[in-house]
């Protein structure tokens, strides 16, 4: 356990998938977490593993969601906030895309991590230090076809991580950028498809060895947990079997 133990550390999207892993993670190594999502059934689950995960309801697509958070936590040791709520929704070309779609994404992955950050910078500053993280993706750094919705909202994101860590120079606040290549989880591809089961399974079609939400939620672990003058800009994550978004080795 290194000195950040009994920190606050706030996960958003905690309900599956890389948000859980990552509350589970960081509790298991001394934190207490926050995990937050809509779904406060799944959370119940969730805490029960660990005393030292607390859950909370929240919508990042919802401001009064997120300043009851705030509020919550006035006062506390406040020092980490993983940004991990988001989504794909959509896998349409540019032309037959619906804009509500876009919108929703964009709502989700980009103004709910805003949010947030607006939220708890205030809780880190009185702590006097902090790291602020966003799950991205590869789709923040490159484009393929169908992916206009996620592709564009990863970007934001990315972009937001890069202006924060501009802005924030000169205070004790790290900015981490991870962005996962092909992850396996419960979800994503499930709400992409809209709920297509048949068509969420031929993501993965092949491929031997996917990430899952544990290998992601270790990338966190090891950013958070390193020395604290030590700042991970950004950290691209994929497996073995995928080269780029586009090129991904199927065993058929």
């Amino acid at each position: 356990m290194n000195e950040a133990i009994r920190e606050y550390a706030i996960v958003t999207g905690a309900s599956s998938g890389i948000g859980a892993a990552t509350a589970r993670l960081l509790a298991q190594n001394g934190y207490h977490v926050i995990a937050a999502a809509r779904r406060i059934d799944r959370l119940e689950k969730l805490a029960q593993e660990n005393p030292n995960i607390e859950i909370q309801s929240l919508d990042v697509t919802d401001q009064s969601s997120v300043d009851a958070l705030a509020r919550k936590l006035v006062g506390k040791p406040v020092s980490i906030l993983v940004n991990n709520a988001g989504g794909a929704f959509d896998s349409a070309t540019v032309a037959e895309t619906d804009p509500a779609m876009w919108s929703k994404t964009y709502e989700v992955n980009v103004v709910g991590s805003l949010r947030m950050v607006q939220a708890m910078l205030p809780l880190i500053r009185a702590h006097g230090s902090g790291h602020l993280l966003f799950v991205s993706s590869t789709a923040g750094h490159s484009v393929y076809e169908k992916g206009g919705s996620y592709t564009a909202a990863k970007h934001a994101e990315t972009a937001l991580a890069l202006t924060l860590r501009l802005e924030l120079n000169g205070e004790q606040i790290r900015v981490t950028e991870i962005a996962p290549g092909m992850v396996k989880t419960d979800e994503f591809a499930l709400n992409r498809t809209g709920g297509n089961a048949q068509a969420a399974a031929k993501v993965y079609e092949g491929v031997a060895e996917p990430l899952v939400a544990e290998d992601i939620a270790e990338t966190i672990r090891w950013c958070v947990m390193l020395p604290r003058h030590i700042n991970i800009d950004s950290l691209v994550v994929r497996p073995v079997a995928q080269a780029a978004n586009h090129k991904v080795h199927r065993i058929i």
